[in-house]
């Protein structure tokens, strides 16, 4: 039987890049997006409504047990502390923390059943602080304490919990907020050790060695795709 993975947000950007591997390493994505087309396969949802949530992951479960699942779904509401709303502050957390933890305690049956489990849950370098993300930020450092925690309640069953932090990652979200050949896309460049913006593939690459049954003695640790933007950053 092929092993499945729950990949929420997988329609584009880096979710779609983690579908994508994980189809090449041998899995079966199984994703859940708010955007599907017809023939694409994707159970759609609102994943920011906890009804809509259940109503996708039931549908999900139909196929069977799902073993790994990746928390990539999330939204940003950027804007300094002064500005942020508090409805800003409930839809990123029901988004980003709430949908997480609903994907692991619906899974979680199959996954204790089987006495193997894998959750890699998608946070951000922002986690370690960025200006104009007071409320994406907390949700990012959340996700990281989720992983932390749920390592220690679940190792026991075979079941690690992890947090992936990208930093600058080029998607089609980014280089629509960054123009090509702008003086400040190219200062986000030059802040990153390795000169470069990173890939979606870049992500996917972690995601993948997180979610391999040989990972096993890796687990409530936080893995920042950065480019070595973290290093020398508190927390880091």
């Amino acid at each position: 039987m092929v092993e499945r993975v729950l990949i929420t947000g997988g329609a584009s950007g880096i979710g779609r890049a983690v579908a994508e591997r994980c189809r090449a390493d041998g899995y079966e994505p199984v994703v859940i997006d708010r955007e599907a087309t017809a023939g694409s396969g994707i159970i759609q949802a609102n994943l920011s409504d906890p009804e809509e949530t259940a109503r996708a992951l039931e549908a999900a479960l139909r196929g069977g047990p799902i073993t790994r699942v990746v928390n990539n779904v999330g939204v940003v509401r950027p804007g300094p502390v002064e500005e942020q709303s508090f409805a800003d502050l409930d839809l990123v957390v029901s988004l980003n923390l709430r949908c997480a933890m609903q994907c692991l305690q619906a899974t979680l049956p199959g996954m204790k059943d089987a006495r193997f489990g894998r959750v890699v849950n998608m946070a951000s370098r922002a986690a370690l602080g960025k200006e104009l993300r007071t409320v994406y930020a907390a949700t990012k450092a959340g996700l990281i304490g989720m992983a932390k925690v749920w390592a220690l309640e679940l190792g026991e069953f075979g079941i690690t919990a992890n947090a992936i932090g990208p930093g600058p990652i080029r998607t089609e979200l980014f280089d629509r907020a960054n123009p090509h050949n702008s003086p400040r896309t190219q200062a986000i460049i030059d802040a990153v050790p390795v000169r470069r913006l990173g890939t979606p593939e870049d992500v996917a690459q972690a995601v993948s060695f997180l979610l391999d049954e040989r990972s096993g003695f890796v687990t409530g640790q936080a893995l920042y795709v950065c480019g070595g933007m973290t290093v020398g950053a508190a927390g880091a």
